[in-house]
């Protein structure tokens, strides 16, 4: 979170000073993650670490520490700790022991999400600044063609750090749980945050949603407002800003009303959503909905805010200024298409793997199982592209801001 949230969210002004401090890279992600290992502690679902060494190494876990995923002390520190064990019992200086099959397994995940950055995300980046550095004008399918363009770009650049920072802890012999897993074929908004950045989704679950609304159980009425809170909550994590109050907002809204509709229509309407129609037209509504928010994410401006939601929502059907940008932005269009047939081909192996969202994902596994030389060559394949389509600088991590 921000040190001066609160003056930036109600505008106070020049008159009132507020510290211009420089914020420490991804102070919102080892706060949550400290905060988690006290809460923990607090509720008795966790023994304190008696060593100083172990918990400064959770906290600064170097992998995770400037953008996540947001780890849980209960997760990790028996890791470490078995780590520790296992060098005193070797009487070896080295605590870490890299094996083959870590080191392949490691190494995969990380081309993929140096590819995701690299290839994806930073090359689709001006076609996004080309539509929302301005929206004012813009058709609606411009609009539409923006905010798909973003959500793409925003999770191969945040899922992309994420397999970094797993493939590189997978290689010095921890195990840290997935961040992202398939978003875009979320079939519920439930089922959306249950699959990007799970990490926070899941912490502000357990220790703000159900604190908030078993507290109140009785009164059933209460867990929206709490959905909703939390959903706030979340939105503020990202910056004190007031576009991401609505983004907030707008997801627990969102959560809200899915809630409420599958109370009352989810037996007569299960044969229709357990069809293969049915599935994507729940996946189609909701990304339609997901996509709607990446706008307010990135615009801040109201009035530009306001009229791109409009245009998102109400359909003008002109397409001439459209064509033009797709036009000016032929390879960022063209690696919307190949990003989409590659979602669609890893989420089709995960499906036949039977990967759920928290057992990982079976794309990097079945590549690091390959032979040497066709483990090689797929490192080729990576790394060719990325070198090819090299932009000149690379991007920023998007999260680092965070």
């Amino acid at each position: 979170m921000q040190f001066n949230l609160l003056g930036n969210i109600i505008n106070l002004g020049s008159e009132i000073p507020i510290l211009n401090l420089a914020l420490p890279i991804g102070i919102s992600f080892y706060t949550f993650q400290s905060l988690s290992y006290v809460i923990d502690i607090y509720r008795g679902h966790l023994t304190p670490t008696k060593s100083l060494k172990e918990y400064a190494f959770f906290v600064a876990f170097f992998p995770t520490l400037v953008a996540g995923p947001i780890l849980r002390a209960s997760q990790f520190l028996p890791q470490l700790k078995e780590k520790i064990e296992q060098a005193k019992s070797s009487e070896r200086l080295r605590l870490f022991i890299i094996q083959n099959s870590r080191l392949k397994f490691g190494v995969t995940l990380m081309a993929i999400g140096f590819f995701k950055k690299l290839f994806f995300a930073d090359n689709i980046a001006p076609l996004v600044n080309n539509i929302f550095s301005n929206p004012m004008g813009m058709e609606s399918f411009s609009i539409i063609l923006g905010s798909i363009a973003f959500g793409i770009q925003v999770y191969c650049d945040f899922s992309g750090y994420s397999d970094i920072a797993i493939g590189a802890a997978a290689i010095l012999g921890f195990k840290i749980p997935l961040n992202f897993n398939k978003p875009f074929f979320a079939t519920s908004p439930s089922d959306f945050w249950s699959r990007w950045h799970i990490s926070l989704s899941s912490w502000v679950r357990d220790y703000l949603y159900f604190p908030l609304a078993l507290k109140h159980r009785r009164f059933s009425s209460i867990a929206f407002p709490s959905l909703l809170f939390s959903m706030i909550v979340m939105g503020l994590w990202h910056g004190a800003s007031w576009n991401f109050v609505i983004w907030g907002v707008f997801h627990g809204i969102f959560l809200v009303v899915f809630t409420i509709l599958r109370k009352k229509y989810s037996k007569p309407t299960e044969p229709f959503f357990k069809s293969k129609f049915g599935k994507l037209f729940s996946i189609f509504v909701t990304q339609y909905l997901v996509f709607f928010t990446f706008i307010v994410f990135i615009v801040q401006d109201f009035d530009h805010m306001w009229y791109a939601l409009k245009k998102y929502v109400i359909l003008d059907f002109e397409t001439s200024q459209t064509i033009e940008i797709i036009n000016a932005n032929e390879f960022a269009s063209l690696l919307i298409i190949l990003f989409v047939a590659l979602h669609f081909i890893s989420y089709r192996l995960d499906v036949s793997h039977g990967k759920s969202n928290s057992e990982g994902q079976a794309l990097p596994e079945i590549i690091s199982k390959l032979k040497l030389r066709y483990w090689i060559l797929f490192l080729i394949s990576i790394i060719l592209p990325i070198s090819l389509f090299y932009i000149g600088s690379a991007q920023e991590f998007f999260y680092f801001q965070f």
